[in-house]
C-alpha cells in the first residue's frame, strides 16, 4: 500500500498516536520501538529518527494524550453554563464510568512514572493541571453563590484520589464495582463536598 508523505509534524503525531495505543494494548515495559513500526508500517529507523531512544517516545506519547486530555477538559470547564453543570461535566467526563482516556494507558503511566523521571513529571503536569481547574471552578461556584465548599482545594484532591481509586478498582479488578455503583459514589461525594442535594447533580436547570 502506498503510504501518504507527511510532514515532520504530521510524522511525529501519526507515531505518537500508534505509541499511546501499543502502550495500551503491551504495557510500558512490554512494548518495543518495532511494535510502533510495525503498527504504521514503516522501519524502526524512522521511529529512531524522531525519538532517540523508547524512553523519549514513551514519554512523549504519555505527554501527547495527556494534551488531548487537557484540552477537553478545559472545554468542558471553559463552557458558558453554571459552575454546578461544569463541575458535574468535567467529574462525569474524568470518572471511570465516564468518557475520558484510556484508564489502562494512565495506570500503566503511573506505575512507569516510579522508575522513569520524565514520565513522572508528565503524570504529575496532568494531576496538577486537573486539580487547578477544579479548583478553579470550585472558586468561581463559591463565590457566584451556587454552593458551599470551605476548602476547594482540598476537595479537588478528594475528589481527584476518589475518582483515580474507582479507576483503578475497575480497571484492574473487572466486576468489583458496578458501573452505576461507581456512579452513585461520584455524585454522592460531588454533592457533598459542594453542600448540594444530589439530586442538583441530574436537575437539567441545575
Amino acid at each position: 500500500m502506498t503510504r501518504v508523505r507527511l510532514n515532520v509534524a504530521q510524522r511525529r503525531e501519526e507515531l505518537l498516536r500508534a505509541a499511546v495505543e501499543q502502550i495500551e494494548a503491551r504495557g510500558v515495559a512490554a512494548v518495543r520501538i518495532a511494535d510502533v513500526a510495525s503498527a504504521l508500517g514503516v522501519s524502526n529507523a524512522l521511529v529512531l529518527y524522531h525519538f532517540s531512544t523508547k524512553e523519549k517516545l514513551v514519554s512523549e506519547a504519555f505527554a501527547y494524550a495527556a494534551e488531548d486530555d487537557l484540552a477537553h477538559l478545559r472545554k468542558l470547564l471553559g463552557r458558558r453554563t453554571s459552575a454546578l453543570r461544569r463541575l458535574r461535566a468535567a467529574v462525569r467526563w474524568y470518572a471511570p464510568t465516564g468518557q475520558a482516556k484510556g484508564w489502562r494507558l494512565w495506570i500503566e503511566g503511573w506505575a512507569a512514572s516510579l522508575r522513569e523521571p520524565a514520565l513522572r513529571e508528565v503524570t504529575r503536569s496532568l494531576d496538577r493541571q486537573w486539580k487547578a481547574g477544579i479548583t478553579e471552578v470550585l472558586m468561581e461556584g463559591v463565590a457566584a453563590g451556587e454552593f458551599r465548599c470551605a476548602d476547594p482545594a482540598g476537595t479537588a484532591i478528594r475528589l481527584t484520589a476518589l475518582l483515580d481509586g474507582l479507576a483503578v478498582q475497575m480497571t484492574a479488578y473487572k466486576g468489583t464495582v458496578a458501573r452505576a455503583r461507581a456512579q452513585e459514589w461520584v455524585d454522592e461525594a460531588l454533592a457533598r463536598e459542594l453542600g448540594v442535594d444530589r439530586a442538583a447533580l441530574t436537575d437539567p436547570k441545575g
